[in-house]
């Protein structure tokens, strides 16, 4: 596609985009489990507005706009209260869970740094259910990523990780919950041993934030994961999940204003002038800082109560229905609205296929294989009880010989044979002598073959579909 000579009219501009979005998932009227938080029709509008009136507007200089900025110091104000935060704190709005867990490392390196402790070898210790983003982190910020495991309930090792704690150890990780399982860690645990040794306890609440103070609202009883436990001296929480506000919306809260002046970056000897910056991002738009401060306003508390109500319902229904059928089991008990389940008697990644044929969009775990649904108020009633249908459905259809599940077998079989035969990086070009995964209508032989590859061939592999995917 060359680039165009002259401008198009803005109305075939908006039909065109029109016509691309046909083929996206139906997100308005709950067919993803994820992706998408939208809170109907009621709040949206507002919240929409309110990202319009202030998408023009660069939050670098927050002396031009201080409507904005005073929108800002409000969410995060709001946040400390949500998470019962002490006097003490501070905090700071980012573009999303990314950006708030990668600065959440950069300032246990920094804070390390300035109180000179002598460092071989900077560590973080990361249960191996915690997001990827931290291990993005350690690899942007030079550190070692230490992975301890989790128990056979989805929740961190506490004593794994207490027997991992080293001088090198500057930040200790837990989730609440995880997002591959919804299991909330055991982050009274975590806190008592980052206090007991006097190390940053990062809680990685970007999913869970939005809910987890809700449903205890409501009757639910999390366990604790918030700066009421005195070892959490950072919380991360995404408004633009569970907060149902705009895309790039998210709260980084340190327990101590000290620690979080370690996140910023200032550089006064720069020929254009003294430039500081609080986050990574340099020119943002105030559109998202506008839809997250609109939708706390205008749900509110009562609000955000009846949408964790109806996401809880739903998400109860479709583990209701997950236990009726024999085939099926859930991987964890989820501590709230993510749910993870798989199969000893059937495929489940041919049940996927089915579901998907039918319209659904949702995750896919693995380390066991799985079905990942992130439930939302937008399942609740007629949507939940068609899923249900389907899911039951669907595992009828899987148990069915066909040819493709015959094709599907014969090429992970495969898989494993070449994998004894060949050597390392053969794979990858074989691979590539294959369709694009992404233009298949099922995907249950691709993911079986990816459950049986696995280190720098596996790796290459996803490199090369992300490559494919992208001009």
């Amino acid at each position: 596609m060359n680039f165009p000579k002259k401008g198009k009219k803005s109305e075939d501009v908006l039909r065109e985009l029109e016509e691309l979005k046909k083929n996206d998932v139906d997100w308005k009227n709950g067919r993803s489990f994820g992706l998408v938080y939208y809170p109907g029709n009621k709040y949206a509008d507002t919240i929409e507005k309110a990202f319009q009136k202030y998408r023009h507007e660069n939050t670098i200089n927050p002396q031009s706009f201080p409507g904005i900025q005073q929108c800002h110091n409000e969410v995060v104000t709001m946040l400390k209260d949500l998470f019962n935060a002490p006097k003490t704190a501070a905090g700071v709005m980012t573009s999303g869970g990314t950006e708030s867990i990668l600065l959440s490392v950069k300032t246990a390196k920094d804070y390390a740094i300035s109180m000179h402790q002598i460092i071989d070898d900077p560590e973080i210790l990361i249960p191996e259910s915690a997001h990827p983003a931290f291990l993005k982190a350690a690899e942007c910020f030079g550190l070692k990523a230490i992975v301890f495991n989790v128990d056979v309930d989805g929740r961190a090792k506490v004593k794994d990780a207490e027997h991992l704690i080293n001088r090198n150890t500057i930040l200790i990780v837990g989730s609440a919950p995880s997002f591959p399982h919804g299991v909330i860690d055991d982050i009274e645990g975590l806190s008592e041993i980052a206090l007991k040794n006097k190390i940053l306890f990062h809680v990685d609440c970007c999913i869970g934030g939005f809910m987890l103070p809700f449903i205890k609202k409501i009757g639910y009883e999390p366990p604790l994961f918030d700066f009421n436990l005195k070892g959490v001296t950072s919380i991360s929480a995404d408004l633009h999940k569970y907060g149902y506000s705009a895309k790039g919306a998210s709260v980084l809260i340190y327990r101590y204003r000290s620690l979080r002046k370690h996140q910023f970056s200032v550089f006064t000897s720069w020929t254009g002038g003294i430039y500081g910056s609080t986050t990574l991002l340099g020119t943002k738009s105030g559109g998202s800082i506008a839809a997250a401060w609109a939708a706390i306003n205008t749900i509110g508390e009562n609000g955000y109560n009846d949408l964790a109500k109806r996401s809880m319902m739903a998400t109860q229904s479709i583990i209701k229905t997950i236990n009726s059928i024999p085939e099926l089991k859930l991987i964890a008990q989820p501590s709230m609205s993510l749910i993870a389940f798989n199969s000893d008697d059937v495929d489940i990644f041919e049940v996927a296929d089915e579901l998907s044929i039918k319209g659904w969009s949702f995750g896919r775990v693995q380390n066991p294989n799985g079905i990942h649904l992130v439930v939302s108020q937008v399942h609740y009633g007629k949507v939940v009880t068609q899923f249900n249908n389907d899911l039951r459905d669907a595992v009828v259809k899987a148990k069915r010989i066909s040819i493709n599940k015959i094709t599907h077998k014969f090429q992970i079989n495969s898989v494993k044979l070449l994998k004894k035969l060949l050597p390392n990086g053969v794979l990858p070009k074989l691979q590539k002598k294959l369709p694009n995964p992404t233009s298949l209508k099922r995907s249950a032989g691709m993911y079986g073959m990816m459950g049986v590859v696995s280190g720098d061939d596996l790796d290459e592999i996803v490199r090369d579909i992300l490559d494919q995917m992208n001009s």
